[in-house]
């Protein structure tokens, strides 16, 4: 958690703004989030200003409906001042309706921006869009979900390679799809330097 909030106040130094999502392992802070948007929602949010929206996708089977909240209200955390920025906390609600089955799933987020919830759904969406696009290429390119080493550090050093290799794949200017690169960075010495050397 040190760590996110060290993040959190290079952003805001550097003049951006965050959208950090929450998780259970984050104790205090998810919880007193989590329990601010029950309370709100069950009072149907009298008294608290907030903004909201709703979008719905449907497609492949499955009808989406996503909700977000987002308040400036802050005032029930704990140690705010440890987060350069911060400005207000937000919930996501994805409602999935599939094969007749209904799946629920919500989650909670702190963030610097102002209480504008297209603007919130936006950065959440980009978020995992980004996120997705990283997993699809590493698990397809790199085969990562086969690998089968689990000893010690190795899962985080092999995960770290990786990472920058995609990042200088990615990098080189050649038209050729990213699995072509990596075939053609294992048999050819020249391309090899290039990508690695630029």
């Amino acid at each position: 958690m040190g760590c996110q909030r060290d993040i959190a106040e290079q952003i805001i130094e550097q003049g951006g703004d965050y959208v950090l999502g929450l998780k259970g392992n984050q104790g205090l802070l998810h919880d007193a989030t989590e329990d601010f948007f029950k309370v709100a929602m069950d009072a149907q949010f009298k008294g608290v200003e907030y903004d909201y929206y709703e979008e719905i996708d449907k497609g492949h089977g499955r009808l989406e409906t996503r909700r977000y909240w987002i308040s400036e209200n802050v005032c029930t955390l704990p140690d705010t001042f440890l987060w350069k920025g911060l400005r207000s906390i937000g919930m996501v609600e994805r409602q999935c309706h599939q094969d007749g089955n209904i799946m629920i799933e919500k989650r909670f987020f702190i963030n610097s921006i102002a209480a504008d919830s297209k603007v919130f759904a936006n950065a959440v969406r980009e978020h995992w869009d980004i996120e997705n696009r990283l997993h699809w290429r590493l698990d397809v390119i790199f085969r990562e979900d086969e690998c089968r080493i689990r000893k010690e550090n190795a899962p985080s050093i092999l995960s770290t390679i990786r990472h920058i290799c995609l990042n200088l794949f990615q990098q080189e200017s050649s038209k050729l799809s990213l699995k072509r690169k990596r075939l053609k960075a294992a048999w050819d010495d020249a391309f090899r330097a290039k990508v690695l050397f630029g």
